[in-house]
């Protein structure tokens, strides 16, 4: 039986708590097919780092490999050993690489380790001349300026007549820098540089595409893609409408509902002072819960940019936030509903289906990826499948 149709103790939990989010993981799943099928004749990677951008890495990690996934992505080694169960004969590359002291993961994990440097190129070496052959993935630096060999440490190691028949990857890849902005003239000089490396590696398999980089077309797919953000319903392309599906719903309760007079003020450093009679809503939700105080409507720098504050959903309308938000409490300004609509108890959308996570991300200025990824401890969580 579908889990969203049947009653457990954990459904109590989810109907009483203060803050709750609600992870689709039918979109989850469909939206990763989306992007497989964006990919063409490339396969499509699941990536599953930080907590799968929030969404509770098991319950994510199971919907994906059931629906096909075989190649994983995650940060560390950490992240990799604790995702093994989920994926059983699944294919785990470990960005972070591999150090000295946590070798003993990735080999009794199997786990793959991306090599991003001379050094980590020197660490895993030593440890398969002292444990056996084990995969690894060469990564390449062709303009980002954060990880990966150089270009020409790339090439000059795959001409090396001495480099040994040990060293053999099971994959060569780059990351792109702006492939969110598609004319970015980045795009193409990385593009470039990356099938110099890809051809020194023949019969290699290749990565560079991310979510964006998918849009960008065939010639950026390669053999292997690593749709990230997309997968979780969030924007990756600027300037072009999301058609991706909501994947989660973040929700908080409201714990008092208040009557305020015209000139009073607002929440901390009384920085909403109040034009009218008003009706505020106060939710168990703040900065603590990764709801962020740049979204306040009033007494952060963010606000005198001229970009609108946070808004909740409730009772089919928006709602703006009031004043500053604070730690674990959000005000909001709910007037403009009917009179005695809104009641302690009821739950505000923070972001889901009425708000993009992409639109209440730009009221904090900053991206959906970190609104996602800052989700704390206090919500409980409720897995739904179609």
């Amino acid at each position: 039986m579908p889990r969203d149709t049947m009653h457990t103790a954990e459904d109590d939990l989810f109907e009483s708590a203060s803050n709750r989010l609600t992870i689709d993981l039918s979109a989850l799943v469909a939206n990763w097919q989306t992007m497989g099928r964006l990919s063409g004749k490339a396969s499509a990677a699941a990536v599953l780092k930080a907590d799968a951008y929030g969404t509770g890495i098991e319950d994510a990690a199971i919907a994906l490999y059931e629906a096909g996934a075989r190649d994983f992505f995650v940060a560390n080694a950490e992240e990799g050993a604790g995702l093994r169960p989920f994926v059983p004969d699944g294919r785990i590359y470990i960005l972070a690489g591999m150090w000295p002291g946590n070798e003993a993961l990735f080999f009794d994990n199997d786990l793959v380790p991306i090599v991003n440097s001379e050094e980590q190129l020197a660490v895993y070496m030593s440890a398969i001349s002292e444990r056996g052959d084990h995969p690894c993935v060469l990564h390449v630096d062709t303009g980002m300026n954060r990880l990966g060999l150089s270009v020409d440490e790339a090439l000059a190691l795959a001409h090396d007549p001495a480099r040994p028949a040990s060293f053999s990857p099971v994959l060569v890849m780059s990351h792109l820098a702006a492939a969110d902005s598609p004319d970015h003239p980045l795009n193409a000089r990385q593009l470039a540089a990356f099938r110099a490396v890809s051809a020194a590696y023949e019969g290699i398999p290749a990565s560079l595409a991310n979510s964006a980089g998918i849009h960008l077309g065939p010639d950026y797919h390669f053999d292997l893609t690593r749709p990230g953000i997309a997968t979780y319903g969030g924007e990756c392309v600027n300037d072009v409408a999301n058609p991706m599906r909501p994947v989660v719903t973040a929700e908080a309760r409201i714990v008092q509902v208040r009557q305020a007079k015209a000139g009073e003020t607002a929440s901390y450093g009384a920085t909403a002072v109040l034009a009218r009679d008003t009706v505020i809503a106060i939710a168990s939700v703040g900065y603590a819960d990764g709801y962020l105080r740049a979204q306040s409507a009033t007494g952060v720098p963010l606000r005198q940019t001229g970009i609108g504050g946070g808004v909740g959903f409730l009772h089919g309308q928006r709602v703006p936030v009031l004043g500053r938000v604070t730690m674990d409490l959000t005000l909001f300004d709910v007037t403009d509903l009917p009179a005695g609509s809104v009641r302690a108890g009821d739950y505000i959308e923070l972001f889901g289906s009425n708000i993009r996570v992409d639109d209440a991300a730009r009221a904090a200025g900053t991206i959906g990826y970190e609104m996602l990824t800052s989700l704390g401890l206090r919500y409980e969580r409720r897995y739904i499948e179609g």
